[in-house]
């Protein structure tokens, strides 16, 4: 088995399903709303890909200043492929494109908290998320747009 590594290769809506279906990410992402998954590929502006031959094994998707912030928002391996190094390759190729400064940052799934300590992560707490469908308060603004 030799795998390629990939900056920006064209991703298929079918093929990152299917990745995320035979990785734990599967559960977690909206993999049945076609027109999500093809936004979530199609306006990221780092991908690192992974492959084995034709087939796509592995995903670090981002979106990126490229200089201050790099947000991670898909980590994914094929269960088939998973402990042989392949996400952390991934995360090594993603950081390669990065300026020096710039911060690799992400939100694990719970059972992936001991994985990114491991990998030298530091754990933050200060992280908000804003849920899909939850409207922001309309009275708690400082000032009238």
């Amino acid at each position: 088995m030799e795998i390629t590594y990939k900056v920006n290769a064209s991703v298929s809506v079918e093929q990152f399903i299917a990745l995320m279906r035979s990785s734990s990410l599967g559960d977690r992402r909206p993999i049945e709303n076609y027109d999500c998954i093809k936004g979530m590929i199609n306006n990221s502006n780092l991908v690192i890909t992974a492959w084995d031959d034709e087939e796509l094994v592995g995903i670090a998707r981002s979106v990126t200043d490229l200089h201050y912030a790099c947000y991670l928002s898909d980590l994914a391996v094929d269960k088939k492929y998973q402990n042989k190094g392949i996400g952390k390759n991934l995360l090594v190729y993603t950081q390669k494109q990065l300026q020096q400064k710039c911060k690799l940052i992400l939100i694990a799934a719970p059972a992936a908290d001991s994985y990114y300590q491991h990998l030298g992560f530091t754990n933050n707490s200060r992280c908000w998320t804003l849920e899909q469908g939850k409207v922001l308060d309309k009275n708690s603004y400082a000032h009238k747009i």
